[in-house]
Order: structure tokens, then sequence, then C-alpha cells
């Protein structure tokens, strides 16, 4: 058995031993692995992958989801408007939507190629000026436009908490926001920090390093 399929199911018993009362899917985080890299984990059965670039996203996935369309795609990274219109074809799963232009120009592309896609708003939890996101404050009036006056499927919230080691408060925070708008899911949890993410409801976890080893 490979490496990285050993880390995995070493991930999938951590989760278990959990005993939580919803299924976690794990995205296996595979930005700058080539796809023979990443070919046993593929061909182990496992389907939820992450990128975070389009054009890199594009040059190694495409051909690959013709013929395998049980494969899931997220896009966890920064989203540009301009690259939209290339993620909406590609990608089942966007956890970065962060401002209306780009929610107006997903919207616009996914009529165009009648498919919907599962979006997840990215929120700022900590009002970090470096950081992409909705700000607290104005999370209701973005969810109410993207969900009822353009159509956009959102499944639910996403965060990337700040590096103060606080990251339990921000996680119980996001928990209590997602359940402020009645939404199922909630994208939070790296390969640091996944565990806690878990205990306050994350049933998406963005696994990178703990599966494929560190990036060069």
């Amino acid at each position: 058995m490979s490496s990285i399929v050993e880390r995995f199911k070493k991930i999938q018993l951590n989760i278990t031993s959990l005993k939580l009362d919803k299924p976690v899917n794990i995205i296996a985080v595979s930005k700058t692995f080539p796809l023979d890299y990443i070919q046993p984990l593929i061909d182990h059965g496992h389907i939820h992958f992450g990128e975070n670039k389009v054009q890199e996203a594009f040059s190694k996935w495409s051909e690959h989801k013709k013929s395998n369309q049980k494969t899931k795609l997220h896009m966890i990274g920064k989203l540009q408007s301009n690259k939209a219109k290339d993620a909406v074809k590609l990608f089942d799963y966007i956890h970065s939507l962060d401002n209306q232009k780009l929610a107006d120009v997903l919207a616009k592309q996914q009529k165009k190629i009648s498919k919907s896609l599962n979006y997840f708003i990215q929120v700022n939890i900590g009002n970090e000026i470096q950081k992409s996101g909705i700000p607290v404050n104005e999370l209701d009036a973005f969810y109410n436009y993207c969900v009822n006056e353009i159509d956009l499927k959102v499944i639910g919230l996403m965060v990337i908490p700040p590096n103060d080691n606080n990251t339990e408060k921000y996680f119980k925070s996001m928990n209590e926001l997602n359940k402020s708008l009645a939404l199922e899911n909630l994208s939070m949890g790296m390969s640091a920090d996944y565990t806690t993410a878990l205990k306050y409801g994350s049933n998406f976890v963005r696994i990178g390093s703990s599966i494929f080893g560190s990036r060069s």
C-alpha cells in the first residue's frame, strides 16, 4: 500500500474515533502535486480533491474528469473573477466565494453552461486586512443576495482562522454563524487543526500535507 493511502487511512481512523453524528468529507488538497503522485489515492477510491489555482487544476484534472465523473474538485484558493468562467467549467465546489462581483460572474457562467455548483461563503472571522472573506457584519446580506437574487446554491460557510492560538474560539463562532443561516455544511479545519474543527460541526476538512507530505 502506498504511503499516501496509509496516511489517508490514518486520518479516516482519527475521524471515526471522534464518533461524530454526521459524515465527514476529506478534501485531499492536491495543489502543486502532479496527477501521477496523487494517483494511488484516486485508485483507492477517494473522490474529493482540492486545488487553489484554476490554471494548474485545468492542466492537471480536465482530461481525468472527462472519464471520471465521480471525481469532485474543490476550489479552495482565492478565486479572481476573471478566472471564474474556467472555474465553473471544471470545479464542483467553490469554497472561496467572497465578494459580489465574483458571485455575479459565477451565477452568469453557471446559467450559460447549465451547471450548478456548490458554494461555501468564505468568512473573514478575524477581520484581518490581509485575508479574503466577507466580514461577519455583512454576511447575512451577502448570503441573501447570493441565494435569493442570483440563485447560487450556497451549502455552507468556510473559514481560514487567524493564526493567533484562538482557533477553537473562531471555530465555535463559525458554527454559530452557520446555524444562524440554517446551513448544513461547514468547511473548516486543515492538517494541524481538523480534529478541533470537527468538534465544532465541520464536515468538509481540507487536508494536504498530512496526506501527501510536505510541499517542496
